[in-house]
């Protein structure tokens, strides 16, 4: 008998606040000094590491959608046409994504952002989030989107207010959080 849980995990009740900005803000924070720091844009990134990059990151905030897509949903997922994944690498190591998902020429969504507990407290967050701010703009949209819920880093939503998003719109929703079993056959198993 496994000693991993089937059990199927409680939903859990969030509000999703949708954000969005209608013009490139006039200042974007500079880049943190006496770190070394790089963003590097993925051209073909292996599903296996954007599934670690998603768990990573999202694990405390139950990023669950994209680890349930079987291999070629999420094949279609990461080579749709518009779709920019940049990741931050902080003394070498990944600490943090942000998936853009260019739908032009009217917008540019912000999909995912986020960063692993080692970059959380490293006084990125506000250069980082500038820097996809800075890439969703690029490619010149109506207006760049994102969305967020009482789920994520309690700091989410002020910082993208911060940084220049206005809220246009909540819903009430819910996310069934994956139970260890789903964990280990997504993340370790062939």
């Amino acid at each position: 008998m496994s000693s991993l849980s089937t059990v199927a995990a409680e939903a859990i009740e969030v509000t999703v606040t949708f954000l969005e900005m209608q013009r490139p803000p006039a200042h974007l924070p500079a880049m943190p000094m006496n770190k070394k720091l790089a963003l590097l844009r993925t051209k073909h990134i292996p599903l296996h590491y954007f599934r670690y990059l998603m768990d990573r990151v999202g694990r405390k905030w139950h990023w669950v959608n994209v680890l349930r897509m079987s291999d070629q949903e999420l094949g279609a997922y990461l080579q749709a046409p518009g779709r920019d994944i940049r990741v931050l690498h902080l003394d070498g190591a990944p600490v943090g994504f942000f998936d853009l998902h260019a739908q032009l020429p009217d917008q540019v969504e912000l999909a995912y952002f986020g960063m692993t507990a080692d970059g959380i407290g490293q006084g990125l967050g506000r250069w980082f989030l500038g820097a996809a701010i800075e890439a969703a703009w690029s490619y010149q949209p109506r207006r760049v989107t994102v969305q967020t819920c009482t789920l994520d880093h309690p700091a989410a939503l002020p910082l993208y207010q911060k940084l220049g998003f206005a809220p246009v719109g909540q819903v009430r929703s819910t996310v069934r959080p994956l139970s260890l079993r789903e964990r280990a056959d997504v993340l370790f198993l062939p």
